[in-house]
């Protein structure tokens, strides 16, 4: 599970998009949209357990100045609580990889389970002063919550409520003991396999973005009615098809500009672009400036 950690790899720092949601618990969410590893550190105290969940891609945690790291893989997440001593988090997230972490202190989460705690196996007499390490598979229905978190895009000032929704709901189906931990929320998602279709949609329209397949031909592809993909793919990615590919594209396009390997109709081609001025357009709508702009700032 540890490794000897990677002294000579670029590392940049950065901070979580944090949400308290009240005293006593907080949400961090963060995207690593870059090509260069994001180092991201928090001092948390003895009182908080923590939970982690690596949406997609990869991440580290260093303990010990450096000395030792766990890893988090996607579709994984682990648990942590140490009531002998702080554990603040230095966290490594790789290159396009999403993190959420839930912070609660140990005296709200009693209260939570104040009725049924026997079965949370470190809130037992026994454990309860000990260290707890757990690390599990995030199930579809959690990765469903996972995403809407991290596409949030509501009014601010219903930010701090949302969170607090979605990150009990969270908990609750972390914690779930019922045989059907993993059934979704939204009725034709209960076959996992579903989400496997879903998700290798979004690797195809990713795969073949300068000339994407139609919805239908998409549908066809994965083997789900074209209903199910658009309902789908808005559950998990918290976006339409063709909104999340734009979104994609996009910001393919802006790395593409930023590198100066490609010009302006270079790049607009390479991400789909028959003609320059549909690219400028499309660039100007996402980002609010055409893409010469966009490169003459980055010289100056």
């Amino acid at each position: 599970m540890g490794k000897e950690i990677d002294h000579n790899k670029s590392v940049a720092q950065s901070t979580f998009d944090e949400t308290l949601i009240d005293d006593h618990t907080v949400v961090l969410t963060f995207k690593n949209e870059t090509n260069q590893v994001q180092s991201l550190a928090k001092d948390i105290d003895s009182d908080y357990i923590q939970f982690h969940f690596c949406v997609k891609g990869a991440s580290s945690f260093v303990f010990n100045e450096g000395r030792y790291t766990l890893n988090i893989l996607e579709e994984n997440s682990l648990l942590l609580y140490n009531p002998q001593r702080d554990l603040p988090i230095n966290l490594q997230i790789d290159p396009n990889s999403w993190m959420v972490s839930i912070l609660v202190s140990i005296k709200k989460f009693h209260g939570f389970f104040s009725q049924e705690a026997g079965y949370i196996t470190f809130l037992s007499d026994d454990n309860k002063d000990k260290k707890y390490y757990k690390d599990r598979i995030i199930s579809p229905s959690m990765a469903i919550v996972l995403n809407q978190l991290l596409s949030y895009n509501l009014n601010q000032s219903v930010k701090s409520l949302y969170f607090k929704g979605k990150a009990y709901e969270l908990l609750s189906l972390y914690f779930n003991r019922s045989e059907d931990a993993d059934i979704e929320q939204c009725p034709f998602l209960v076959d996992e396999t579903n989400v496997t279709k879903i998700r290798k949609a979004k690797e195809i329209i990713i795969a073949r973005m300068a000339e994407p397949p139609s919805l239908q031909e998409l549908a066809d592809e994965i083997g789900l009615n074209l209903k199910k993909l658009k309902e789908g793919f808005k559950q998990i990615y918290g976006d339409s098809v063709f909104s999340f590919l734009f979104d994609y594209k996009m910001e393919v396009a802006r790395k593409l500009l930023e590198s100066g390997d490609n010009n302006v109709n270079e790049v607009g081609h390479r991400v789909g672009y028959s003609t320059s001025s549909h690219f400028i357009a499309a660039f100007k709508k996402k980002y609010g400036t055409t893409p010469k702009k966009y490169v003459m700032s980055l010289s100056s």
